[in-house]
C-alpha cells in the first residue's frame, strides 16, 4: 500500500509534503494520545511541559498500537531527540519534542532523520508571554529551519492551561499582529473532524516555499 505523500522526489531536493490523509492521522493520534495522557493524576495545568509531553507521547504510542489501528505498522513515534538543522551543523542545535518517522518515506528515500515533528507548548490565550513563546520558541523554529528544514508541513500542540482553543488562537494571532505578521494568522480548518484544528503558513528565513503548520489545542479532560 502506498501512503499519500504529495512529494516523491528524494529528500534534500524537495520538501516532504504530507497529504491530507496522513496529516489527519497524525492529528487524530495526537488527540487520542492526549485523552489517554489525561487519565494520569500528574497531568494537570500545574504539570511541567516535559512531563505532559512524555505522557502525550506514551499515549500516542498506546493508541497507535491498539488492535486494528490501520497505521500501527506505518508510523513510528520517536522519543524527543537532539537534532541538527542541516548536514553542515555538526553539534546538535535543537531538541525536538515528538519526532515522527514514516516507514514509506524511509523505504523510498533512506532518510534517517524524522519525517514530521510535533512541537509542544503551554498556552493561555490572554497570556502575552505564553503567546509570544508559542510563536518564537515554536512556530519560528520551523520557519527558520531549526526544525523540519526539509519538511513542507509542521505540527504544534498547545497545552491549554486555562481557556479554550479559540481564545488561544486569538491570543497568538494578536501577537502576530503586534509584530506585523498578519499574513501568518492561524485560521480554523477542522482537517480532523473530531477536534478543532487550525492551520497557518509562514515564510521561511531563506528563499524557499513557506511552511504549512497545523495546530491543535489540548484541554485537560480529567482533573
Amino acid at each position: 500500500m502506498r501512503i499519500p505523500y504529495e512529494t516523491a522526489a528524494p529528500l534534500g531536493k524537495e520538501f516532504i509534503d504530507l497529504g491530507p490523509e496522513i496529516t489527519a492521522v497524525i492529528l487524530r493520534t495526537l488527540v487520542a494520545g492526549w485523552q489517554y495522557a489525561c487519565g494520569f493524576d500528574d497531568v494537570n495545568a500545574q504539570a511541567g511541559e516535559v512531563l505532559m509531553t512524555e505522557r502525550l507521547r506514551d499515549g500516542m504510542r498506546c493508541k497507535l498500537k491498539s488492535n486494528g489501528h490501520h497505521w500501527k505498522n506505518l508510523l513510528v513515534i520517536l522519543p524527543g531527540t537532539e537534532s541538527r538543522s542541516n548536514s553542515a551543523v555538526v553539534i546538535p542545535d535543537g531538541r525536538t519534542d515528538i519526532p515522527l518517522f514514516l516507514i514509506e518515506v524511509f523505504l523510498r528515500t533512506q532518510e534517517h532523520d524524522p519525517h514530521a515533528i510535533i512541537e509542544c507548548k503551554r498556552i493561555i490565550g490572554i497570556d502575552r508571554h505564553l503567546c509570544r513563546e508559542y510563536v518564537v520558541e515554536g512556530i519560528d523554529r520551523f520557519r527558520t529551519g531549526k526544525y523540519g528544514r526539509n519538511h513542507a508541513v509542521g505540527f504544534m500542540a498547545g497545552y491549554l492551561l486555562t481557556g479554550n482553543g479559540e481564545e488561544a488562537a486569538a491570543g497568538i494571532n494578536a501577537y502576530l499582529t503586534r509584530t506585523k505578521r498578519e499574513s501568518e494568522h492561524l485560521e480554523s480548518d477542522n482537517i480532523y473532524k473530531d477536534a478543532l484544528t487550525w492551520s497557518s503558513k509562514h515564510p521561511r528565513s531563506g528563499p524557499s516555499s513557506p511552511i504549512h503548520m497545523h495546530h491543535v489545542f489540548l484541554n485537560f479532560l480529567i482533573q
